[in-house]
């Protein structure tokens, strides 16, 4: 490749520097990171103690509302209930009233390791809000809730 068909190097750099795209996932990494590391000892993942809230409910919710609720699509929300499923955290059943949708439910075993990692995420949002400063993770949510 020649240097003619390279792009000047400021274009990179701009990109680098003011590319939303970028520096959001660059910070979902490590905000993940940063829960990841604080529910290991539960055994959970961020992703996991998410997908394990969003079940907390009085009624179980179909695959397709946790699916949109956590902005996956299905095959990937399936394959990220398997290993909860494996350890009987979670039972996914066929809706009574309509036999092609699916209910996810959490489990007793579920509920009790909830329990068990809640204080644990209030511990590290709590000190990943005074990394961000409250006020501006306040307005950090506002916007990432405008933006999905």
């Amino acid at each position: 490749m020649s240097k003619k068909e390279l792009l000047p190097i400021e274009i990179t750099h701009h990109v680098r520097d003011h590319c939303l795209c970028m520096h959001l996932q660059r910070a979902a990494r490590a905000m993940a990171r940063h829960f990841d590391d604080a529910l290991r000892p539960v055994g959970l993942t961020s992703g996991q103690f998410s997908l394990l809230m969003s079940l907390n409910r009085p009624h179980p919710p179909t695959l397709g509302a946790v699916a949109q609720l956590l902005a996956m699509d299905r095959t990937t929300l399936t394959a990220n209930l398997k290993p909860l499923q494996r350890r009987g955290l979670v039972d996914v059943t066929v809706d009574a009233e309509d036999k092609r949708s699916r209910r996810l439910w959490l489990t007793e075993d579920g509920r009790t390791l909830l329990r068990q990692a809640f204080p644990i995420w209030q511990s590290a949002h709590k000190s990943a809000e005074e990394i961000i400063g409250v006020g501006d993770a306040e307005a950090l949510r506002r916007s990432l809730v405008a933006l999905s």
